[in-house]
């Protein structure tokens, strides 16, 4: 089945203290956002990259595309003003029917077997959201005050989040809802069963500078060998 994957890249550089965008910055190497290009380019070499980046930071990729011989084939759209407005865009540009990924710029410590939880699951069940377990203690905050909850009950969501490209368009018909963090909460507002699947811890999101060198230390070769296999469906 055709595999596609857009890949979100909209964030500053606030958090990580940089003048420069999170996904430009220099990692093991060579910018964030290659680093995560390339992981879906070794899981499938023919897989349709749609990236998202905002308007005014086109320019600045192209020029780093050229500075590190980055030719990795891919089409971009704009970003919008919303993630949700980002994605929309994204699949506009997705041009061939089969499964579509939606996975953060700036995660790219997705592992081999992750990419392929994901994309199988999807496959049979129509949806795939990776997640780990929680590790650590849960409150939940209220009017109330606070209360001790069963981490086993919940989960830490990671990307990508796979579905069928048909299906994932119709759920963006919707209007935008404040709620709307992710494609799964996206998804399943239109009506549909979500599908978890196991991601691999590593699979961090590079906001901070703490996160860079947490990355720097779980970086390849190593990655391919992590994750398992398990499913659940909600």
């Amino acid at each position: 089945m055709n595999k596609s994957v857009i890949i979100v890249a909209g964030g500053s550089g606030s958090r990580m203290q940089s003048e420069l965008p999170k996904q430009f910055i220099k990692w093991c190497g060579k910018p964030i956002l290659m680093h995560t290009i390339q992981r879906f380019v070794e899981f499938d070499s023919q897989m349709q990259i749609v990236l998202v980046l905002p308007k005014d930071q086109i320019e600045l990729w192209n020029k780093l595309c050229s500075e590190y011989n980055f030719t990795v084939e891919h089409t971009v759209a704009y970003g919008g003003a919303t993630r949700f407005e980002s994605v929309k865009n994204g699949l506009a540009k997705v041009s061939q029917e089969g499964l579509v990924g939606v996975h953060d710029g700036v995660r790219p410590l997705v592992s081999a077997q992750t990419l392929k939880n994901c994309y199988d699951t999807a496959q049979k069940y129509g949806s795939a959201v990776p997640v780990t377990d929680a590790i650590e203690s849960i409150r939940e905050v209220g009017e109330f005050g606070t209360k001790s909850v069963a981490r086993a009950n919940y989960k830490m969501v990671q990307t990508p989040q796979v579905f069928y490209l048909h299906k994932l368009r119709e759920a963006y018909q919707q209007a935008y809802r404040d709620f709307f963090t992710d494609d799964a909460s996206v998804f399943e507002a239109a009506g549909n069963t979500i599908t978890l699947t196991a991601g691999n811890h590593e699979n961090i999101k590079i906001t901070t500078p703490m996160d860079l060198l947490v990355g720097e230390v779980l970086a390849p070769p190593i990655l391919p060998e992590w994750g398992g296999a398990m499913t659940w469906r909600i």
